[in-house]
């Protein structure tokens, strides 16, 4: 094992503790994968996020067959459909986020965008989000919904199961991934009424960070 693939290991139980920790994710839910110039690696099936080992990491080869570490993950078909159609992901989060799966349960703003551009980190560092119908954990379905807008955007909300989010490594993910929850949180709280930023304030982000709304 080289020392790069070591440190995305170590990257990915840092993430894993500490969504763990804050309980963006709780119990055995969420996984979380990295790309490799050899592979995949994905957390283990039924994985506790807050208790991962470096060396119980799933490792997958680039024919899609495991070559060490525990069994990948079931959504490993999912997370290897997001890397083929997104050349610049490098890593991939998926949690059961409280307030996000809230949001499904309640009716999200629309099916295109889950929630409005409320705020400027929102626009800047998620984006569009949409929804995918819902469908059993696993199902294969899903990652072919997910792939058809992985070069578009970069996360979409799973009804009833929470987001994925991909970027260009583990943390930028799970970065995207908290600010996506957290702007759930605040929408919520607020009773969905509050007012979305206007379109010269969107055009500003667009011009001035390059935001992808």
């Amino acid at each position: 094992m080289g020392t790069a693939e070591s440190k995305i290991r170590e990257e990915i139980c840092t993430v894993g503790a500490s969504l763990y920790a804050r309980r963006y994710t709780v119990g055995s839910a969420g996984n979380i994968s990295a790309r490799l110039d050899d592979g995949w690696l994905i957390t283990p099936t039924d994985a506790c996020l807050g208790r991962l080992d470096p060396n119980d990491i799933a490792k997958v080869g680039p024919d899609g067959q495991h070559v060490s570490g525990g069994r990948p993950s079931k959504t490993l078909a999912l997370h290897r459909r997001i890397y083929e159609r997104s050349s610049e992901t490098r890593g991939v989060v998926h949690t059961h986020s409280t307030n996000l799966v809230a949001l499904t349960l309640a009716g999200v703003w629309s099916v295109d965008d889950v929630l409005p551009p409320i705020t400027p980190y929102y626009v800047m560092k998620v984006g569009h989000v949409p929804l995918i119908g819902y469908r059993r954990p696993g199902a294969p379905e899903v990652a072919d919904q997910v792939a058809a807008v992985a070069g578009k955007v970069r996360a979409v909300l799973l009804e009833r199961l929470g987001p994925v989010v991909w970027e260009r490594s583990v943390s930028a993910a799970s970065f995207a991934l908290e600010e996506l929850e957290e702007t759930a949180a605040l929408w919520m709280s607020l009773g969905a009424s509050a007012t979305p930023l206007p379109d010269d304030a969107i055009d500003e982000l667009r011009n001035t960070f390059g935001a992808r709304w």
